[in-house]
């Protein structure tokens, strides 16, 4: 018996239990646990983030129909290093100043380079870009369907930097332009919230690629607010007046 207990107190001394956990230890251990298994964020803040450094929000001043200077807003995106933005042809057109704002706070005049009215879509350049510019990734609007996931993000009604989300509605859609004798053709179909503003902003996929412009809210009352119809040029299509190369 007392080998034994010799055998116990050996083994104890060469083997002794583990310290008993604090509350403090116990409670760190359950917040990393819960920390672990917090699911990532959702698609539409990634594609947010995505797109959010080659936003530009758009400012012009233009006669209006009574020959009186008025104001306008929209949207735009970054597409190159050079300071060269793709928006739609009906927020600068017959404008005489073009402002630009850049996600990093930067202004700058711009111009007219580039018209494509069967289109609707125009380039337009910074006169001083900032140093640092993210050009858009641009997406293949022909990998989507009807019902994929779809997201918009411009400045709509002049509130900068707003996201809508929805899902592709239809494909080659046609569409004539309240006040415009130009038809456009060829449009993808979102039911992503659009108002005034958000002309010329880009449509994205889940990935954040660019797959579309958008150029124009279909209203039957022709009051400029959304009822579920707004349409985009392909990107394929509205990335040709930049010279980009089809795909």
């Amino acid at each position: 018996m007392l080998a034994a207990f010799v055998a116990l107190l050996l083994y104890n001394f060469f083997n002794p239990a583990p310290p008993q956990l604090t509350t403090r230890e116990v409670n760190d251990s359950i917040v990393q646990v819960i920390a672990s298994v917090t699911p990532p964020p959702a698609y539409s803040a990634r594609v947010y983030q995505a797109i959010r450094p080659s936003l530009v929000f758009i400012e012009t001043e233009a006669p209006d129909d009574n020959g009186d200077e008025g104001h306008g807003v929209g949207s735009g995106i970054v597409i190159n290093t050079g300071g060269d933005i793709l928006t739609s042809l009906h927020v600068v057109a017959k404008a005489t100043d073009i402002q630009v704002f850049f996600a990093d706070g930067t202004q700058s005049s711009a111009r007219v380079i580039v018209e494509q009215p069967e289109n609707d879509i125009a380039v337009i350049r910074a006169s001083q870009p900032p140093q640092a510019l993210v050009p858009a990734v641009l997406g293949n609007p022909n990998a989507m369907h009807v019902g994929d996931e779809a997201f918009v993000v411009g400045n709509p009604l002049g509130l900068y930097s707003s996201m809508s989300a929805g899902v592709i509605s239809g494909f080659d859609r046609s569409f004539r332009p309240q006040n415009s004798d130009q038809k456009l053709n060829g449009l993808i179909q979102i039911d992503a919230a659009v108002n005034p503003g958000n002309s010329g902003g880009p449509l994205l996929n889940r990935q954040g690629h660019v797959v579309g412009i958008v150029t124009a809210l279909a209203n039957p009352t022709k009051q400029d607010v959304f009822i579920g119809i707004g349409f985009a040029v392909p990107i394929n299509i509205a990335g040709g007046a930049a010279g980009l190369p089809p795909y």
